[in-house]
């Protein structure tokens, strides 16, 4: 093939690939006016939506207005994705709550504290941080249902204008189970130790990924972190020990 007729072959292909996305773009385009009414009938019958508006082209619905929590933000979204040929969804809604900053971050931390209390609290360690109402929430959990938990908490939490989910899943085995159980057994039936077992908001966090052990949380003076060190680094299969815990009293 000479250079003349590969450039025509090009343009061909090009010409070709233009009208293939007008025609799918006219395609979902003359659906507009029908998405617009379902999607407006959809927000209507949910109170909490009351406040906002739809517009469609393209078969693209962008949504602006205002709710009072960020997860009726996603939920809001969720609904209008799900509906009979919407191609996509952009979500501008904004969020009226207003929390200060410091304020925010104390009632998260302390909604974590609590949360899964009885299953696995002591295996999941997450924390956040909030700028400008905008949360980043850190940190490991033991499955994807602990992880899930944490943001349900703070999507549905007054204040919070955005999330960023920074929270790492430890990997599935059956290896790491076992030091979390031996971990669990040589720090809270140690005599000194077994007194953090009894303040659920705070226990000593142990975290397992491959082997590897790391605890968080709060100690009352050095002695109890060294000793909870001490601890970890007895349990066999366990590759380091990372010792994160903070002392809250130095003696």
């Amino acid at each position: 093939m000479n250079k003349i007729s590969k450039t025509l072959a090009v343009f061909l292909s090009v010409g070709v690939l233009s009208i293939g996305l007008i025609a799918q773009t006219a395609s979902a385009g003359r659906y507009d006016g029908e998405i617009q009414s379902r999607v407006s009938t959809e927000l209507a019958a949910k109170k909490e939506f009351r406040n906002l508006r739809a517009a469609t082209e393209d078969g693209i619905v962008t949504l602006t207005g205002t709710v009072d929590l960020y997860q009726q933000k996603l939920d809001a979204a969720k609904k209008v994705r799900k509906t009979e040929k919407v191609q996509g969804v952009r979500n501008l809604i904004a969020v009226t709550s207003n929390v200060p900053d410091s304020q925010l971050a104390a009632q998260l931390d302390r909604k974590l504290y609590f949360d899964r209390i009885g299953y696995d609290n002591e295996f999941n360690f997450v924390t956040v941080a909030v700028k400008d109402g905008v949360t980043t929430v850190s940190g490991e959990t033991r499955t994807e249902v602990g992880r899930d938990s944490a943001l349900a908490l703070v999507n549905r939490t007054p204040g919070v204008k955005d999330v960023v989910n920074d929270i790492q899943v430890s990997p599935v085995s059956i290896f790491d189970d076992d030091i979390r159980l031996r971990a669990l057994r040589a720090i809270y039936h140690d005599n000194v130790l077994s007194r953090y077992a009894s303040d659920p908001a705070a226990p000593i966090r142990i975290v397992v990924s491959n082997g590897k052990l790391s605890l968080y949380g709060t100690v009352e003076n050095t002695m109890d972190k060294q000793l909870a060190g001490m601890r970890a680094n007895r349990i066999p299969g366990v590759f380091s020990v990372a010792n994160n815990l903070v002392v809250t009293k130095h003696s």
